[in-house]
């Protein structure tokens, strides 16, 4: 496409059409600069022309050049004002600029404007989750659903973990994302069996190595493989934080590769050219990610783990790595990727992870010194009104007891409080926690009673971090695997006993425990801190040595010249 394009503009330079679909071509490859200035000569050539005004603000804001893209949009609809795909878009520039309320307004003037947008139904629904703004919201749940089991290929496959989904509906989302917007061409590869490697070569695909949830869980693990039988390498696409956890995860591979300026086939054939073995992603579908770079499949071997919840639906991954509680006997056809069931729990967890000793007091936090403190930092679209239903009837029948949550915006403290005394409860009783530094943050989960987890989509790395500080976490297990990571986690810590099924039986649990139960609910506690370091969970080497002997099997197989295949790691004796 981009040789025919060119090919037009040296017959006619003036040629604004063909300058437009250039940098449309230009940015699908990632080769953001030259689309920008594919933009501007068409802009050149045609002022008025809308559409380039519009996909020039596409690749403005994918460079994080907000204000830039923002008056590329603005022009854009000052033109045309009804085009639905600007409104969106701009929608989304003015979430990143957290310009919430606006942003809500565009992604229903987009929808008024084209009622059968994906693009648009999936931003509205997402972000009015996110400042838990409920009115309304279920009927565009069932229509993103209903889009879905129609076969439409516009929903993000990660909008639909946050929602009342199925396994099956959510690989039918990811399958139909893969092959509407990753058709690529894949690299060839060595035939099976003519590359014997003395070390497997591992690499690590990601966005977030920073400060960042996934690299706070994985930092340990890259630094205990085993360098006599595995090289391991980092290629990171995503921005450098220049924090201590970026220098450390910089200082735990053999090589760390920054992909950033590379288009994404020239990333891909960075990794093809290392000889990589086995790819890792750690980002899946979640925000910034740069699947086309794994649709060319640049290494034999590529697995879905830890960074995305769910599966991708996309034949160029060929490995999940799960456990035996997250996807159950029998539910493997609900993956496209062949699953490794892990002896324990998939989530690996660093034990070097610091929690501050400064003595913190409740009184400091806004908590009450004595009242019973339930606490939830999940992300704010995780929580659904049915669980604040419960979580507000704990409040009503427990004198005295908080809520305390994480602060992320006026909208949602404004939405929340609102909600609380809809529900009979005065807005006080929820205490909001500001952003903190994460060695004060873990400290701070030291000050509630009891971790309350939420559904469809539970706490992952916050439920990990609750119970390294020393904090029981309950939870209700879902369908999905978004859904049933705390109950995994929990199994894994010692502490099955908080782990429930129903909504009904939650809410129960989290009434006893904290009214007759108070004495289990310490208990509880005091075996958490006794086997912290003994658990499952937080054995760090035993995670790596598990997932060390996965990727041998992976590699036995592949040389064996067979498909992958789902497959079950052997246990470690126990001592």
């Amino acid at each position: 496409a981009i040789a025919s394009f060119e090919r037009a503009l040296q017959r006619r330079p003036d040629y604004a059409e063909a300058h437009n679909n250039l940098g449309v071509a230009l940015d699908e490859q990632g080769h953001w600069d030259e689309a920008i200035a594919s933009f501007e000569r068409a802009l050149q050539r045609r002022p008025d022309y809308a559409e380039a005004h519009s996909n020039l603000g596409v690749v403005l804001d994918g460079l994080g050049r907000l204000e830039e893209a923002s008056a590329s949009f603005h022009r854009a609809l000052v033109l045309q004002p009804d085009i639905a795909g600007v409104h969106t878009n701009l929608g989304y520039v003015l979430k990143k600029q957290g310009r919430l309320d606006e942003a809500v307004a565009r992604f229903q003037r987009a929808l008024e404007l084209q009622p059968d947008s994906a693009d648009a139904l999936v931003a509205l629904i997402h972000q009015k989750k996110q400042i838990c703004d409920w009115p309304e919201l279920a009927p565009l749940i069932g229509r993103c659903l209903a889009m879905v089991n129609k076969g439409a290929s516009g929903i993000t496959p990660f909008s639909l973990l946050s929602l009342p989904s199925t396994p099956v509906q959510q690989l039918k989302c990811a399958k139909q994302w893969a092959a509407k917007h990753l058709p690529v061409p894949a690299f060839a590869h060595p035939a099976a069996g003519m590359r014997a490697p003395s070390r497997l070569c591992i690499g690590y695909l990601s966005t977030d190595f920073r400060s960042h949830a996934v690299a706070y869980l994985i930092a340990q693990l890259f630094e205990l493989h085993d360098r006599s039988r595995f090289e391991v390498i980092g290629f990171s696409y995503g921005p450098d934080d220049h924090s201590d956890m970026r220098q450390r995860l910089m200082r735990a591979f053999d090589e760390f590769v920054d992909l950033r300026p590379s288009p994404h086939r020239d990333a891909a054939r960075r990794i093809h050219d290392a000889q990589i073995d086995i790819l890792v992603d750690l980002t899946g579908y979640t925000k910034d990610a740069r699947s086309k770079i794994l649709a060319y499949r640049p290494a034999p071997i590529q697995v879905n783990f830890l960074g995305y919840p769910g599966t991708m639906g996309a034949d160029f991954m060929d490995y999940l790595i799960a456990d035996a509680f997250l996807v159950p006997p029998g539910q493997e056809q609900s993956y496209s990727e062949k699953v490794v069931t892990m002896p324990d729990c998939y989530q690996p967890n660093d034990r070097k992870r610091a929690i501050s000793d400064t003595p913190l007091m409740r009184d400091a936090c806004g908590l009450p010194r004595d009242g019973f403190v339930f606490c939830c930092f999940n992300n704010n679209y995780k929580i659904t009104p049915e669980f604040f239903d419960i979580w507000t009837r704990l409040l009503r029948d427990i004198p005295g007891s908080v809520l305390w949550l994480l602060e992320a915006s006026p909208y949602v403290t404004e939405n929340l409080r609102r909600e609380v005394e809809a529900r009979g409860v005065t807005g006080t009783r929820l205490v909001f926690a500001p952003r903190v530094p994460p060695v004060q943050h873990l400290a701070r989960f030291r000050l509630a009673d009891l971790f309350l987890d939420t559904l469809p989509y539970g706490a992952h790395t916050t439920a990990s971090d609750a119970l390294w500080a020393g904090l029981p976490v309950l939870t209700c297990v879902g369908e999905t695997f978004a859904g049933r990571v705390g109950g995994s986690l929990l199994r894994a810590a010692g502490l099955p006993e908080l782990i429930t099924y129903s909504p009904t039986e939650y809410a129960a649990r989290a009434l006893a425990l904290a009214t007759m139960q108070r004495d289990e609910l310490a208990r509880l506690r005091m075996r958490l801190e006794q086997n912290r370091l003994r658990c499952p969970l937080f054995d760090s080497e035993r995670f790596t040595r598990y997932l060390e002997q996965a990727f041998e099997h992976m590699w036995a197989h592949h040389r064996e010249g067979q498909p992958p295949e789902s497959f079950l790691v052997t246990p470690l004796p126990t001592a």
